[in-house]
């Protein structure tokens, strides 16, 4: 890209070159232009486009709760999938055959960024059961229009949860063959992104069983949080703590092995959806949905939200 602004900014030098001093004031304008240009990140967040996923994501809310089928299949993309509290998932169809028995009360506080094509919205509100969840709704541009591709809620911790989530006890150290996720997972890859968002993935998971938080910490974006059920939301700063109290437990770590896993790719933005069962059983069967965004050429993880299945 850089290349690429270079050269038409000489091309168009040579062409206003003969301009005298009218020229002089459009080169620097043009200067200005291409070069601004470049330096904006590709996955920018968009003012009009959050604007509009906000609005989307509230009439879904009420087309759901209203039972309206008809306007809930304009907005619900055909990979939609929804995981509630209970960790259990509802295929578009079944969502869309019994709309109440998912519809959950209004969300409050709700946020929403945009990353490019994809979209996520977070916030807290009632499920369809009454309790109170995190959701995170992430949405697709697709052929222009935003459609929701992943709803996922996670049950709030209790009002008393530590705010950062103890480190397991330390295990007597051994060595851990890192096989699933670590240098396999159980997908088939379909383009060049994908494979650059795996790789990063499991870089992630390497890090954590090297105890390496350095390493760990160039695959997530600085506003990233980890959610999972019952437990208090996990900032960038305390998943790295967690990971630097066992490095000096001097125990083993382990990572959840992947069972299934899809990715939806929408240029600078992807969702992995995945259901994972840890090696050693040290804590229930989940499902996670992960939001990356590609950012100075790498991408990195922005958000995790992993929900125990009961």
């Amino acid at each position: 890209m850089a290349k690429a602004t270079s050269a038409a900014i000489t091309a168009a030098l040579r062409r206003i070159g003969h301009w005298g001093w009218l020229g002089v004031v459009a080169a620097a304008v043009l200067i200005a232009v291409l070069v601004g240009f470049n330096a904006q990140p590709r996955a920018q967040r968009n003012a009009g486009d959050e604007a509009r996923v906000l609005a989307a994501d509230e009439t879904l809310g009420t087309a759901l709760r209203a039972g309206d089928r008809a306007l809930a299949r304009r907005l619900l993309a055909l990979q939609f999938s929804f995981v509630d509290a209970s960790g259990k998932a509802h295929a578009r169809k079944d969502v869309v055959a019994d709309l109440k028995s998912v519809a959950a009360a209004a969300a409050t506080e709700a946020k929403v960024r945009s990353f490019g094509l994809l979209a996520m919205v977070t916030g807290r509100r009632k499920s369809a059961r009454g309790s109170d969840v995190f959701f995170l709704d992430i949405w697709a541009k697709q052929k222009g229009v935003w459609r929701a591709l992943v709803m996922q809620d996670v049950a709030v911790a209790d009002a008393d949860a530590p705010a950062v989530a103890a480190a397991a006890p330390p295990v007597a150290a051994k060595l851990y063959d890192c096989k699933n996720p670590c240098q396999a997972i159980p997908y088939r890859v379909r383009s060049a992104a994908e494979q650059e968002i795996i790789a990063a993935y499991q870089a992630t998971e390497k890090a954590i069983v090297a105890h390496d938080a350095a390493e760990w910490a160039k695959h997530a974006t600085d506003e990233f949080v980890l959610y999972g059920s019952g437990d208090a939301p996990i900032s960038k700063a305390g998943r790295i703590a967690v990971i630097e109290r066992q490095k000096d437990g001097n125990g083993a770590a382990t990572v959840s092995e992947i069972q299934t896993m899809r990715l939806s790719v929408y240029g600078d933005g992807a969702a992995m959806i995945a259901s994972h069962a840890a090696p050693d059983n040290s804590r229930p069967l989940y499902r996670a949905v992960r939001v990356w965004v590609k950012r100075d050429g790498r991408w990195q993880m922005a958000v995790s939200a992993q929900t125990s299945i009961q």
